[in-house]
């Protein structure tokens, strides 16, 4: 930074052990070994993290394995991070446009962010009946995976109420599943309606860090209000988190009470 001159870029690489994320990159021959391998309890798997953090994820050496181990790891990084960008790559060969001056802190329009989550699935990607056997059962040995849950619920929330939704389950961290575990968010983004508001707003989070920013973009006057928010994190159960967001929207508070309690903080 002493020299004269302008730099194009500043790449910085952090350590094995680090949260960034935004680039990742994954071992095509080693990869699902290290996303599947088992922590102590309380611990997460350290590159299943990185995987949920990431803007782009980069398969690297794809060459050096057969194609359907490619296909299985992918469709296990797409398990754990529905937003990601995957990009499959053979001695890190990449097109630069693609890694860099990614602006990926940045408004989002309300636009890109919808377009963003269109591609998100609701669900597991297809799989064959032997490859849905495998991961159930990895699934129910390691019930502390990372994995991404998108849902859709019509309606303006109210601006105090949706921060609450958010307090509870980032920072208060007392939000529970059917089995009492904590739900522990890594990534959150969505697109909300807010009651009196007549821009879109985007919300984005990172652990308990949060934001709400209005976007330039006005809901139709012909179109349906609604939110639609992706989750990546450990433990989470799709239909409490849907049912809260509901009490959230429709103003029913006494819903709250039923999956978190203040005495039940999550540590």
């Amino acid at each position: 930074m002493q020299k004269k001159g302008k730099f194009d870029d500043i790449l910085l690489e952090t350590t094995g052990l680090a949260d960034p994320g935004i680039i990742t990159i994954v071992d095509s021959k080693y990869g699902l070994k290290h996303l599947t391998e088992e922590k102590p309890d309380g611990l997460i798997n350290e590159a299943t993290r990185q995987v949920a953090l990431a803007d782009i994820i980069l398969i690297n050496k794809t060459d050096l394995v057969p194609e359907e181990d490619v296909k299985k790891l992918r469709t296990t990084l797409r398990s754990i991070n529905g937003l990601g960008q995957i990009l499959e790559t053979q001695r890190s060969r990449v097109d630069l446009s693609n890694v860099l001056d990614l602006h990926a802190f940045d408004s989002l329009s309300g636009i890109s962010l919808q377009k963003k989550l269109q591609h998100v699935p609701g669900t597991q990607p297809h799989l064959d009946q032997e490859e849905v056997r495998k991961r159930a059962i990895w699934m129910f040995k390691n019930e502390k995976s990372i994995v991404t849950i998108t849902f859709d619920v019509p309606g303006n929330a109210k601006e105090e109420h949706l921060n609450m939704f958010i307090q509870n389950l980032l920072w208060e961290k007392n939000v529970r599943n059917k089995d009492n575990h904590c739900m522990e968010v890594i990534r959150l983004k969505g697109l909300v309606s807010i009651k009196d508001k007549s821009q879109q707003v985007i919300v984005q989070g990172v652990h308990e860090l949060c934001d709400l920013e209005e976007t330039p973009v006005s809901w139709k006057d012909d179109t349906e209000r609604t939110n639609r928010l992706v989750l990546i994190g450990r433990n989470l159960d799709k239909d409490i988190l849907k049912q809260l967001f509901i009490a959230t929207v429709t103003e029913t508070e006494k819903q709250w009470t039923t999956h978190f309690k203040e005495d039940q903080v999550c540590t």
